[in-house]
Order: structure tokens, then sequence, then C-alpha cells
């Protein structure tokens, strides 16, 4: 089943906004602390939030979302990005 991962880090205002934001979409949606995985701090360090998509056995790093982004506008977004039907 595909899913949106989101690579946040606690405290983060800007992760905390869009994981309500994308929570609004009723998407499946997985959040990950960069805090709590080594290879994810390696990796993503400060750069969160992060969103990737999942789709059976692949996994893909999204374009950087713009914090404005809500409600229609985030999930027509998605859908230009191919994750949302």
């Amino acid at each position: 089943m595909a899913e949106l991962v989101l690579i946040t880090r606690q405290g983060c205002c800007l992760c905390e906004g869009l994981e309500v934001k994308l929570r609004q979409l009723e998407q499946p949606l997985q959040c990950l602390d960069v805090d709590q995985d080594p290879a994810l701090l390696e990796r993503y360090g400060l750069e969160v939030p992060v969103l990737l998509w999942r789709d059976g056995g692949s996994e893909r790093e999204l374009p950087r979302v713009s914090p404005r982004l809500a409600g229609p506008q985030l999930a027509a977004w998605l859908r230009g990005q191919g994750c949302l039907a």
C-alpha cells in the first residue's frame, strides 16, 4: 500500500504544521523522528521536514513543499507529484 512518510523532528514547528495538514487529507501517513534513527539523521540532519512517497518496494523523496499550502492546494500539489489519485 502506498503511503506518505514525513521525516520530522520533535519541537519543529514546520514539521508539526505539515503533519497536521497531511493528516487532514486522510491519506496513509507515517512519521519518523530524524533524531531517533542514526541513518536518517546522517542523511537529513537539519533539513526537516522531508516528505517521502513509498509505493510498494520503491521510495522517493518529494521536493520541499511550501509551508503555506493547505487543504485543496496541498492535495493538488501531492497529485502533481503523483502521490494522490
